[in-house]
């Protein structure tokens, strides 16, 4: 739980007493918090890993970054720093609710229109995380060279030093930076969430979406189409909406794929082998 010494700073940070403390379970990285006066409610991080403030910064910059495009809500930043040898996060506590199609073709809209904040160049000024996992956001003119550096070779690179990968179920850097260059052409930068996931997202009570846990950078709209198919997908009326802003095209499938490649790789990176055979599946198939 959170030592008395931290409650009593946050009471003088709320300057009302606190009322109650409800631990909230499902995130992988960090211990989180819901913490009550009695006039607000307030959602709090925890961590004391070596890198957890520069990992909280990063989340507080890509929150408000989307926020400031005035597209789509992300709960506002209260406070991030470090409170003895725990570093923190405090944010506004959204509550939430199961979310139903007319939601989902909100949630789509909306994200159409943040992928349509777009920048000179790819990546973003500073690095941040994905996951736990560093993510390096150098700025790229040309957007196949920006995955394949950025993205797919640090975390081909991480498997293989880790023992997740071989070299031999590896295709040679050549043959990945010639099919990145036949399929990822024309690309736009749009902002993006980075790490969209069902767990990545709410639905305020009045029905509001709300992006949460973001590892944003300027990169192509369809990588965080690619993230929400991971685990199932969405709602269909949310690619309904989504599409209707921007439409698929016959290379949206293979695009989808080697998007997904990243998050699956990093999946292993993080959790183990049970990705692996995902991972060296595209691998064969798009390479």
């Amino acid at each position: 739980m959170i030592p008395n010494s931290f409650k009593t700073y946050l009471t003088k940070h709320f300057n009302e007493n606190i009322t109650q403390i409800s631990p909230i379970h499902g995130g992988d990285i960090s211990k989180a918090f819901k913490i009550d006066t009695a006039t607000n409610s307030y959602f709090l991080k925890l961590n004391n890993r070596p890198d957890a403030k520069a990992l909280f910064q990063a989340e507080a910059y890509g929150l408000n970054s989307i926020a400031h495009t005035n597209t789509i809500k992300t709960p506002e930043v209260l406070v991030c720093d470090r409170f003895h040898n725990t570093a923190f996060l405090l944010l506004e506590y959204i509550n939430s609710k199961p979310s139903s199609g007319n939601d989902f073709k909100r949630l789509g809209t909306q994200l159409a229109q943040l992928h349509g904040c777009t920048s000179d160049t790819f990546g973003l000024k500073l690095d941040n995380f994905i996951g736990c996992l560093p993510q390096s956001n150098k700025h790229y003119n040309d957007w196949a060279s920006f995955y394949f550096n950025e993205r797919l070779l640090p975390q081909i690179n991480l498997a293989k030093q880790k023992g997740l990968l071989k070299n031999a179920e590896c295709p040679n850097e050549k043959q990945i930076e010639t099919r990145l260059k036949e399929l990822l052409k024309a690309v736009r930068p749009s902002l993006l969430h980075g790490d969209l996931w069902s767990g990545n997202y709410l639905i305020s009570e009045d029905g509001t979406p709300y992006l949460i846990d973001p590892a944003i950078y300027y990169g192509h709209h369809e990588v965080d189409i690619a993230m929400t198919k991971l685990f199932g997908g969405f709602d269909t009326s949310f690619y309904n909406s989504y599409h209707s802003y921007f439409p698929i095209t016959p290379e949206s499938s293979d695009r989808l794929e080697i998007y997904l490649l990243y998050y699956l790789l990093v999946h292993l990176n993080l959790f183990g082998s049970s990705y692996h055979s995902a991972v060296t599946s595209i691998l064969q198939k798009q390479f």
